[in-house]
């Protein structure tokens, strides 16, 4: 008998960074994800396998019920010392899920190229809290840090806005008749949430109340756009903003100065993926300067 678990991918659309300081988060789950899959073992171990989108073994280990009950610490961090820590942060919250059992054999499986950035770890986190019976946002906190506006989407199948305070999720509706206009280029630079988030600290300035006021404004004007010049607007005037707080230039202004579009970083800025907003199907613009990952909206987000 096994038990399967799933939770959604997720990308930042706007209030990235300024949401640790409670500003409104817009968000949209995708339609890539992870599961996670739970058979009973026996010898109070965890057999633990992961397998990326394609079916290829990414990491595979034995964690002893005793390593995650005592969570030693250890000098380098490696896949095997960040699991045994998540999973010693569900125990110290639920520890039946240990104390209970002779032993589990686990599988995950990613549906998007783990290099994508679509939420790896949020994705674990959530499916971890959904066997363990536990609050994921807590788990998220107590293990990894983060705003959580990822496990939200991870539980959520609508787009939603998000709010670090009491992890208030509110979904929202965003579906407007644009949507071929939008289109996720993955720029495979794989961005460090934690130092991203260590170069905002040092730059948010003593105007922090007038920023987050600022960025609501901003994301409502997104999520209420009709047409594609208003969003296109929005979008841009939210890199305007945002590079302002940080010190550095846009996406745009340092990669697609001569794109006839506007281009938006999601998440942690230069990483990843960026959303692009223009009249004509930007492929062609996007190959010929050497990005082959190019998706269209109804690709990549999750819509009910």
């Amino acid at each position: 008998m096994s038990t399967t678990f799933y939770s959604n991918g997720k990308l930042f659309i706007s209030g990235e960074y300024l949401v640790l300081d409670g500003a409104d988060a817009f968000a949209l789950p995708t339609k890539f994800g992870q599961d996670l899959v739970v058979t009973e073992g026996e010898n109070q171990i965890i057999e633990w396998k992961s397998y990326d989108y394609d079916k290829q073994l990414w990491f595979e280990n034995v964690i002893s019920f005793d390593e995650v009950i005592n969570n030693a610490d250890s000098e380098v961090e490696t896949v095997k010392t960040t699991l045994i820590n998540i999973l010693h942060e569900a125990y110290l919250l639920n520890p039946e899920f240990i104390k209970q059992s002779k032993g589990y054999k686990i599988t995950t499986n990613l549906t998007f190229p783990r290099n994508w950035g679509l939420g790896t770890s949020s994705t674990l986190i959530n499916n971890i809290a959904q066997w363990t019976k536990i609050n994921a946002f807590t788990l998220l906190k107590n293990s990894f840090g983060g705003s959580g506006y990822d496990i939200a989407c991870a539980q959520n199948n609508t787009p939603i806005l998000y709010r670090i305070e009491n992890n208030f999720v509110e979904p929202v509706i965003f579906n407007p008749d644009f949507t071929e206009n939008i289109h996720f280029v993955y720029l495979n630079k794989k961005q460090n949430s934690k130092t991203a988030i260590q170069a905002y600290n040092r730059h948010k300035d003593q105007n922090l109340a007038k920023s987050v006021a600022e960025n609501n404004k901003i994301t409502k004007a997104i999520l209420n756009a009709k047409t594609l010049k208003e969003f296109a607007y929005a979008v841009e005037k939210h890199e305007i903003h945002l590079s302002n707080i940080m010190e550095i230039k846009t996406i745009k202004e340092i990669a697609f100065p001569d794109f006839n579009g506007t281009v938006k970083s999601l998440g942690a800025w230069g990483g990843d993926f960026v959303m692009v907003v223009s009249k004509e199907n930007p492929k062609d613009y996007f190959t010929s300067k050497g990005y082959d990952v190019i998706l269209s909206y109804d690709e990549m987000i999750l819509q009910e």
